[in-house]
């Protein structure tokens, strides 16, 4: 490896330098600080109107920021649109449309994709590959409304797998899904990791994600913490975020508290 590859290697993937977006007079992001090195298993969490989808939408160039800067390897979301596969949440994906599992993997192969491959084949076998990546080749030629919940979550992330982006971000990948599904969901999150993809999830489950995640992203318009979950999800974190509601997480046990000690 040459130096610049070395250097390239120590540099953030992901740069969050005072991000803001506004929604007329009303901030759904307001002056977000944070880095993320490449590889990393990120947890995003926070309330309702909290921020995450918005930035999921920035990260991914569908919206604008209105001051500071977002950038992925250098580049502007914008620029980067080949780097970031996105997978919104379930709910607001129109599925009236009579589509198969094929015919959703095959939207996520953009036109310059599309463009490198040279025959049909080529196309097929790679939306065979990424429904295999995710256990589902055998639901090919189903028709989208005949599949479970976990399954459809499967197949939205085949979709964003058949983009060979280097990101990979998943919007409440769990809701609407049964444990045993998340379980499923979340086993396939930690392989795509292990291949290196850098991934962030949002969610609203606080839960034992020291296990789970390499770290977390806290955001409650701001940035209220981010860092290995077991040393920022504090009780005074867990306010910041959720205010009044705090009290609801009070009991967990795993958050860290000021002079703690492990052997208690």
């Amino acid at each position: 490896m040459n130096t610049k590859e070395v250097n390239s290697a120590n540099i953030p993937l992901i740069i969050s330098d005072g991000c803001c977006v506004h929604f007329g007079s009303s901030p759904a992001l307001e002056s977000v600080n944070f880095s993320i090195n490449r590889g990393k298993k990120v947890a995003v969490v926070g309330p309702n109107g909290g921020g995450k989808s918005t930035l999921f939408n920035a990260l991914a160039g569908l919206i604008p920021l209105t001051e500071g800067s977002l950038t992925i390897e250098g580049s502007t979301p914008e620029e980067a649109k080949g780097k970031v596969s996105y997978v919104p949440q379930k709910d607001l994906i129109n599925w009236n449309f009579p589509l198969s599992v094929k015919q959703v993997v095959e939207m996520g192969i953009t036109t310059k994709k599309l463009s490198s491959l040279r025959n049909r084949k080529q196309v097929n076998d790679k939306i065979k590959k990424a429904l295999k990546d995710v256990g589902l080749e055998e639901k090919i030629n189903n028709n989208i409304k005949s599949l479970s919940g976990g399954q459809l979550q499967r197949v939205l992330i085949a979709r964003a797998l058949a983009q060979d982006s280097e990101i990979l971000l998943l919007d409440e990948a769990f809701s609407a899904v049964d444990i045993g599904a998340q379980e499923d969901i979340m086993q396939l999150i930690n392989s795509i990791n292990l291949d290196g993809k850098t991934i962030l999830i949002a969610t609203h489950d606080v839960n034992n994600l020291e296990e789970k995640f390499d770290e977390v992203l806290c955001l409650n318009t701001h940035c209220c913490a981010y860092g290995d979950p077991s040393e920022v999800l504090t009780p005074e974190v867990i306010k910041e975020m959720y205010g009044s509601h705090s009290e609801l997480f009070n009991n967990k046990s795993h958050f860290k508290t000021e002079g703690n000690n492990s052997n208690d």
